[in-house]
């Protein structure tokens, strides 16, 4: 990695640790940011989920008023969210580069339409919030092991994922929401990340420049990214997402 590549590693996980703790889909940013440095799929891919851990760290620290109540409900779905996370990072390992190379464009595609829905979306939930169990119950238990399944596989836009889940199943604000989502995507990328550290191609430098980024980013997301435009937003992870795609199809 040249020293421009680092500090474009490095911005790209600024920006996406800040992303992952407003949005969600941060990966959107920081991975096809190492594929167009030329890092096969699978290298990126477990490199950019190791190195946006401490991101999630510095978001949760971020998020740690709308975190207050919430620590029976996030150890019941935290479970889901590891055992979910350590099922994808395998298959992620044991299936050929040529399925990820064939699953993650539709995965992308399919995030990016999560990403441009979601304002409806949070309408249309924002209408259903009535009676809900304190934990959301089992339903919402299974729909958290499958979000787990998808980023212990290929994390981008799994936050985005989690507050879907959660607003349908949860009467609690968008923030609240937020928060829990943040740390469900921490336990998924920490528990792929002890997976992946022990048995996945890993390139060191390229964990580090995320990590430094992501961990700049995740704070100053969870603090002051709820003052950033979501079309902004929004409209920087749908064209960066469809390059992945493009280096993904031409790759």
């Amino acid at each position: 990695m040249t020293p421009w590549e680092a500090v474009a590693v490095f911005a790209a996980g600024v920006a996406a640790g800040g992303i992952n703790s407003v949005v969600g889909s941060g990966s959107l940013i920081t991975f096809p940011t190492l594929l167009a440095f030329g890092y096969p799929p699978i290298v990126a891919n477990v490199s950019n989920n190791v190195g946006l851990v401490p991101g999630g760290v510095t978001g949760v620290l971020g998020y740690r008023e709308e975190l207050g109540g919430q620590r029976g409900r996030l150890v019941r779905l935290g479970v889901a969210s590891v055992i979910g996370s350590v099922a994808g990072g395998l298959l992620l390992l044991n299936l050929p580069e040529s399925a990820f190379k064939i699953i993650v464009p539709v995965l992308i595609g399919l995030s990016l339409v999560l990403v441009l829905v979601q304002p409806y979306l949070g309408k249309w939930l924002a209408g259903r919030r009535r009676d809900r169990h304190a934990h959301g119950g089992p339903l919402l238990w299974l729909g958290v092991l499958g979000a787990g399944m998808y980023g212990g596989y290929f994390g981008a836009a799994q936050g985005i994922v989690l507050i879907g889940l959660l607003g349908i199943f949860l009467d609690e604000s968008l923030q609240k929401i937020n928060a829990a989502k943040v740390v469900l995507a921490l336990l998924v990328n920490s528990a792929a990340a002890v997976l992946f550290v022990f048995v996945a191609p890993l390139d060191w430098w390229a964990v580090a420049m995320v990590a430094l980024g992501s961990m700049v980013g995740g704070y100053l997301g969870a603090r002051l990214g709820r003052r950033l435009p979501p079309v902004l937003l929004r409209g920087v992870i749908v064209v960066v997402g469809i390059v992945a795609i493009v280096n993904l199809i031409m790759d």
